[in-house]
């Protein structure tokens, strides 16, 4: 009996999960499946009264006590709203598009581990569903695949505006995707695992967010581009009064391009909760600790969740939108070339610690190095030309203005045209037909 009790306490996090009788495991999937709606439901009506209240008005306060089932009363409306089907649709995609954006989105909640290991109706288990070793890359997966549904709405509504919000929306999400995969390259490196629950056990001696800080910065950066959220919500277009790729939706349809958005949210919160905030584990004590232990660490892995939300919330209130080519430029021109040169860092920090003892004066000529490059970069980069104040551009301008030379004509070809025909008509009585001469003595 004792060797089968230490074999049972030495099995992985993966041999647990997979023991999970067939009622425990569909017990997880239903739970997983409506974390997404019920924290939906909460965070549109959080958002409207924090953001209500930080533009000092009261926000939703009509359904339900205080207007906290206002977004209760919304999910009970949107379906029965009437569905509005444009002609020149493609039905069958235009159905299937915003199945694409909010499936993957609930699932990609499975391989989150939201606490340790704990008991369920008498059966040891963990507070996760699956723990694989690509974990990190399912999530990414499950949070990117949307994008075929947002494309596919714009094209199969057979509009131009959706088309192009469509399009819009695909080179941002990629664009940010890049960014977002780079940043937890440098997790993986000091994890040395893909797997998320490795990631939360690695983080037993320190919190990535401190250890890799230019990693979150970021990764928060990214995952707002990623879920088109305010100031990054170019491709919803609201200052032009459509809705970008779900323009032509209504009903329930639209409630599910919705329903995706705050579930992406939820998602890339609880992804930067696992990555850099360690998980479920509270800060400065050990695993073993008892605050770490049984179901209380998902009330601290809620808590952190809900502080990335909350920034969601706090950037939609304070920050206006940014230009569709500042937003690429940020993507391309500043995220991506500064993640590439952390990676090398990275890499490079962690080779030469894994050396057994290096000399102080190597660590002074790699910082002499680094600094020599970083100056010569400097030096390489143009100086931005300023323009004079006092003069005036005469063509080549940002803004459409007229050259200084310019002579406005007295008269239009037109003008002149129409004065030449009344010329002439004043000179050439018009001429009446024999048969209207026949006709004038006839009264």
């Amino acid at each position: 009996m004792t060797p089968f009790l230490m074999q049972a306490q030495e099995m992985t996090r993966a041999e647990i999960l997979a023991d999970d009788p067939w009622w425990l495991v569909l017990i997880k999937a239903v739970v997983i499946l409506l974390i997404g709606p019920i924290l939906t439901i909460f965070l549109i009506v959080w958002e409207r009264k924090a953001v209500g209240r930080m533009q000092n008005r009261p926000g939703p306060n009509r359904v339900g006590p205080g207007g906290y089932l206002q977004s209760l009363a919304d999910a009970l409306k949107l379906p029965f709203k009437e569905q509005v089907i444009p002609d020149t649709a493609d039905r069958k995609v235009y159905f299937l598009a915003p199945v694409l954006s909010a499936v993957p989105a609930l699932v990609g909640l499975s391989a989150i581990p939201f606490g340790p290991e704990v008991s369920i109706f008498g059966e040891r288990t963990l507070l996760q569903l699956v723990d694989l070793p690509v974990g990190v890359l399912v999530i990414l997966a499950c949070s990117s695949i949307g994008v075929y549904g947002i494309v596919l709405a714009g094209w199969s509504s057979g509009s131009p505006y959706p088309l192009l919000g469509g399009l819009r929306s695909a080179a941002q999400v990629i664009s940010y995707e890049i960014a977002m995969g780079l940043s937890i390259v440098g997790v993986i490196l000091y994890a040395q695992s893909m797997s998320t629950s490795d990631i939360v056990a690695s983080q037993q001696s320190g919190w990535y967010f401190y250890l890799l800080l230019p990693s979150f910065v970021i990764y928060l950066i990214s995952m707002v581009g990623e879920t088109n959220r305010a100031p990054f919500d170019l491709p919803e277009a609201e200052s032009e009064l459509v809705g970008g790729f779900h323009t032509e939706y209504s009903s329930m349809k639209f409630a599910m391009f919705f329903l995706a958005e705050y579930v992406n949210m939820v998602i890339v919160s609880a992804f930067a909760t696992t990555l850099f905030l360690g998980g479920w584990m509270f800060p400065f004590v050990g695993a073993d600790h008892a605050l770490n232990s049984g179901w209380l660490p998902v009330i601290w892995f809620m808590a952190k969740m809900f502080v990335l939300l909350f920034g969601f919330i706090w950037l939609r209130g304070t920050l206006p939108r940014y230009r569709y080519d500042q937003f690429m430029r940020l993507g391309w021109k500043v995220l991506v070339p500064l993640n590439l040169v952390w990676i090398v860092m990275i890499a490079t920090i962690r080779a030469i610690r894994g050396t057994d003892e290096v000399p102080l004066g190597v660590w002074i000529a790699v910082g002499a190095v680094v600094l020599l490059v970083l100056v010569v970069i400097a030096f390489m980069v143009p100086e931005k030309q300023l323009r004079d104040a006092d003069s005036v551009p005469v063509t080549g301008s940002d803004y459409p203005l007229p050259p200084l030379d310019l002579k406005v004509p007295e008269t239009t070809p037109r003008q002149r045209a129409l004065k030449a025909k009344a010329r002439v008509s004043k000179k050439q009585p018009a001429a009446v037909s024999a048969g209207r001469e026949n006709t004038d003595g006839d009264v």
